[in-house]
């Protein structure tokens, strides 16, 4: 038997989610269109757009559908720096964390050669922004930023961000905050609104939706440069006929995550302390990375630190990668903390901005629990994983220089 241990990467569809898109299939019918199969589409994602605002804290006005996370982080990271830059030519510079997904990382990056000053803010040992050093940042350039974008939990080693404390220093400076949210909902209460939020991510397929759609939440009156031009659809700024199947299964989907999270978080997270727990008893050299929430309660206010469903750990004298293919040809499905590129393996950008050693960096693993997740997965990593590390090492670090 399998056990799959990257929900992190992706989810498996729900049923009802999937019940859902296999009936939309079945119809014809552009949602722009205004014969009566144009309406029925547009009706299903209208209504669709109600459930995902309704479960975010959101206006459905504030809603706007793309294609997933990384269109949606496009969207808000080019689109509010166009805006902002165009109506203040000042402001030129973005500031995000040092520990963001690629897919803001990446158009901030690109952002930089268009003649944008890009300011990767630091983060410490557990990944946590350093709000002191966005303090000062905001104090010194305030009126030259154009936006800020921090996650609302990382992906890698699940820490959750202060989104709160960073939205009150942003907004005494009239700086627009952009969050990804994409692993924090259905693990963590998430509200748009409460929040203070500029902009924020989501996408279906970490909640049990298909892959290939997602939203982005805009407040009302938010000024954002559309990134693909088109048809004018989605407020002007998301040209494309809307894949309305995938839309209405995100959106069920969604509203079944976000209605299990009080209780599923709390189960996911006994899960996790007991494999975290487990793998230090058997694996000497483990390194949980992250917040330690371990025997936390919710009283004690740690159980918010850290995504309840990741663990993330490095085992020192080993390869992420060799890990990973051991585990997987026994039977245990997981991710490692290293990007591979051209072949070449490389120490997570996340771990390094924590301050963790490239060669420690290299060896990390990810596990990511979601709602198939059950006892017998935890039982599958510690009864192979000691075997695992130690062939790992045996084979060495070789060709490190």
């Amino acid at each position: 038997m399998t056990s799959y241990l990257d929900h992190a990467a992706t989810t498996p569809m729900g049923r009802r989610a999937l019940e859902a898109m296999v009936a939309e299939l079945g119809r014809t019918g552009n949602a722009s269109s205004l014969h009566g199969a144009g309406r029925a589409a547009r009706r299903v994602v209208e209504e669709s757009r109600e459930v995902v605002a309704a479960r975010l804290g959101a206006r459905p006005s504030e809603v706007v559908l793309t294609s997933g996370g990384t269109e949606a982080d496009n969207l808000a990271v080019k689109g509010l720096f166009w805006a902002r830059s165009a109506a203040d030519p000042r402001r030129r510079r973005v500031l995000v964390s040092g520990g963001e997904h690629h897919a803001v990382l990446d158009p901030a990056v690109w952002l930089g050669g268009e003649g944008a000053e890009v300011v990767l803010l630091p983060v410490d040992g557990c990944g946590r922004l350093d709000l002191d050093a966005l303090s000062a940042e905001l104090d010194e350039h305030g009126d030259e930023v154009a936006l800020l974008s921090v996650m609302w939990a990382n992906n890698e080693v699940g820490t959750v961000q202060p989104v709160e404390q960073v939205v009150a220093l942003a907004r005494a400076h009239g700086v627009p905050v952009h969050c990804d949210a994409v692993q924090a909902v259905g693990q963590l209460p998430v509200d748009f609104a409460a929040s203070g939020l500029d902009a924020m991510t989501v996408s279906a397929h970490k909640v049990g939706g298909p892959v290939g759609v997602g939203a982005l939440l805009a407040r009302r009156g938010l000024d954002l440069t559309p990134v693909l031009h088109g048809g004018g659809q989605e407020r002007g700024v998301r040209s494309g006929t809307l894949d309305v199947p995938s839309v209405r299964a995100f959106a069920v989907a969604l509203e079944e995550a976000v209605d299990l999270q009080p209780t599923e978080s709390v189960r996911l997270a006994v899960l996790r302390d007991r494999l975290v727990q487990g793998i230090r008893e058997r694996v000497e050299g483990a390194v949980l990375r992250g917040p330690e929430v371990l025997g936390a309660t919710p009283e004690d206010g740690r159980t918010a630190a850290r995504l309840p469903a990741n663990a993330h750990l490095t085992f020192n004298g080993c390869e992420g990668d060799s890990l990973l293919y051991l585990l997987d040809s026994r039977g245990v499905q997981c991710s490692t903390g290293s990007a591979c590129r051209a072949g070449v393996p490389q120490p997570s950008h996340v771990l390094l901005a924590m301050g963790v050693e490239p060669l420690d960096a290299r060896g990390a693993l990810r596990f990511s629990l979601g709602r198939a997740s059950g006892d017998q997965d935890v039982a599958a990593v510690l009864e192979v994983l000691p075997e695992v590390v130690d062939r790992a090492r045996a084979a060495g670090l070789s060709g490190v220089r």
